[in-house]
């Protein structure tokens, strides 16, 4: 068999929807996490507004340069313009996107006074860090694992999350 890739051979994709959408979903909450625990900063006003938008921001750069950078990879392979596999390769990074809008929510509504940013910031570390657990577990239940290994694999999702928030309190 030749070691050569054949010009009629497709692209090597980047998995299917539901392995896309976790893994968003797993970084999308590691970085609102490492996000929201750099701020709170005892050098200056807290202005939560600022800080969600920039959440969001964030975020969408983030998923927008992902995505990009699968384009670029995959553009000798990618028979499509250049322009147009970027475009939907961004796009397809939507799952990170939304796995920073309870960050954004909980530091929006500390904009609005419903709550202290400390607490918005709280509040997110530890949703994220359960969302970290089911990602983990949803990921294992879906390629077989039993309930015990999906519970093990959560957990150590959730570590990342556990080490943000150490880091984060060693850090103030």
């Amino acid at each position: 068999m030749s070691d050569k890739v054949s010009r009629s051979t497709p692209p090597p994709r980047r998995g299917g929807p539901l392995q896309r959408l976790l893994f968003g979903g797993v970084y999308g909450s590691v970085l609102a996490s490492a996000l929201a625990a750099a701020l709170g900063s005892e050098h200056g006003p807290l202005d939560p507004g600022y800080d969600a938008a920039w959440v969001l921001v964030t975020a969408v750069a983030s998923a927008a340069a992902h995505g990009y950078a699968h384009a670029i990879a995959h553009r000798t392979a990618d028979a499509a313009p250049v322009t147009t596999s970027a475009v939907r390769s961004m796009l397809a990074e939507w799952p990170l996107v939304v796995a920073t809008l309870p960050t954004v929510a909980a530091l929006f509504g500390s904009y609005l006074e419903w709550w202290g940013e400390e607490g918005a910031i709280d509040v997110a570390l530890t949703f994220n860090t359960a969302a970290l657990f089911g990602w983990g577990v949803w990921g294992a239940r879906a390629a077989g694992r039993s309930w015990p290994a999906s519970c093990r694999v959560g957990g150590v999702d959730a570590l990342l999350g556990l080490f943000i928030i150490a880091a984060n309190v060693l850090t103030k």
